[in-house]
């Protein structure tokens, strides 16, 4: 089994395999995540999103990171989170399972979350997190060459919640 860690920082700096944007359909920047990732991989990304003409709400599209530490951008839109009854947890899960499997495809060792959906698209952080890590570890079973997935958390309180929840994983 793959090792499965949460850290605390920016995603922009981890020096992964590939790295996932919590994007929006247009692939073409945007706030939060997205846009930090946008500025630091340089002007390239959003030429090369351009060419992908957008990305469905689940699904997951690979660029080259360009000026990022990381070798590949993976894009993928989480849901906009209205009361989890529209069909929001598959659509996250979807995500995560698309992004795994980009990374599979290009035989990645390594590859780096932020919390989908849950800055402005108002996901609920714990039910979020539960569903990343149940997905990712469910799904690893059928991926040998990932050897490290990390879930980036971009505040304190995302990360606590992460190591509880990897904390029996890595037992």
């Amino acid at each position: 089994m793959p090792e499965l860690r949460a850290v605390h920082g920016d995603i922009t700096t981890l020096e992964v395999d590939a790295i996932v944007n919590a994007a929006n359909n247009t692939l073409l920047g945007g706030g939060g995540v997205d846009g930090a990732i946008h500025r630091a991989a340089g002007q390239q990304l959003l030429q090369a999103c351009r060419k992908l003409g957008g990305c469905h709400t689940g699904e997951a599209r690979l660029t080259p990171g360009f000026e990022l530490p990381a070798r590949y951008v993976i894009h993928t839109v989480g849901p906009v989170f209205k009361d989890g009854t529209r069909g929001e947890p598959d659509l996250l899960r979807a995500c995560y399972r698309h992004s795994l499997e980009l990374a599979q495809q290009h035989d990645l060792k390594s590859i780096a979350f932020p919390a989908i959906s849950t800055g402005a698209y108002r996901y609920p952080p714990l039910q979020a997190a539960r569903i990343a890590v149940d997905e990712v570890s469910s799904a690893l079973v059928d991926m040998p060459s990932l050897e490290t997935v990390i879930f980036c958390c971009f505040s304190e309180r995302h990360l606590e919640i992460y190591e509880k929840l990897l904390e029996p994983l890595n037992a």
